[in-house]
């Protein structure tokens, strides 16, 4: 398909995605909702290749909060072995590709296995530059925010020297610009404890599709949305 790219007057440096609707998409089929999840995981390679396509450099994606743990054992066994699954199966075809995959949040919880998974990932794909592809497994902004305290407290770090600049340097995403843009699918209003620290200035995007129906002319339609936000970071406008 193709797209006028002449509307894209500004591409965001980092994208983060809410990826929501996964349950309701498998209940309109009348499918187990983990086949909703499976879909929706599937739709992360497409919306990665459009991601690169459109020149964003950073993408980010909400796969597993840790909130999720609450949800039925069955639910939450499902979704980590279809994670687990992809990648294996997916990790040498992105590193030919030039992602390079990051972990954002907590590995405490799941399989050795997993976790081992992960961490081979990243390791094999550190050095490649094409896009950084952040998974958000285990993830709470809140979390997040009080590992980056603890840390700093083991560090010893005075007071007089806590700052933002520090701050950030020990945040997951440390060293990477923060989100420009969030979009969130199902028709969500919610930030869900996503990127709390790193979303202060982010424009956000909202739109009804179910996560697993969201295609490259979605986002599309959310890059041409920001290319026409004026963001002013808390100043007026320059006149």
């Amino acid at each position: 398909m193709e797209f006028d790219k002449s509307a894209l007057t500004k591409i965001p440096a980092h994208v983060a995605i809410i990826m929501d609707g996964n349950g309701r998409w498998a209940k309109q089929r009348g499918l187990p909702r983990n086949e909703g999840h499976r879909a929706g995981v599937e739709n992360m390679r497409r919306v990665l290749t459009a991601a690169v396509e459109f020149g964003v450099k950073v993408l980010t994606i909400y796969a597993f909060s840790t909130e999720n743990w609450g949800r039925p054992e069955d639910e939450v066994r499902g979704l980590l072995g279809i994670f687990e699954e992809v990648i294996s199966r997916e990790v040498s075809e992105l590193h030919k590709n030039g992602v390079k995959l990051c972990h954002l949040g907590a590995l405490e919880g799941i399989s050795d296995r997993m976790k081992e998974a992960v961490q081979s990932a990243i390791a094999l794909t550190r050095h490649n530059d094409r896009i950084t592809l952040n998974v958000a497994f285990n993830y709470g902004g809140r979390a997040e925010i009080l590992t980056v305290i603890r840390r700093m407290i083991a560090d010893r770090v005075a007071p007089e020297q806590v700052n933002e600049q520090l701050f950030e340097r020990y945040l997951y995403t440390a060293g990477q610009p923060d989100p420009d843009l969030i979009i969130r699918t199902a028709g969500e209003m919610r930030l869900s404890n996503f990127l709390v620290w790193q979303a202060a200035y982010a424009e956000y995007y909202s739109t009804p599709t179910l996560w697993p129906d969201f295609d490259q002319g979605e986002l599309y339609n959310a890059l041409v949305a920001f290319s026409q936000r004026q963001r002013r970071f808390g100043k007026l406008e320059n006149r």
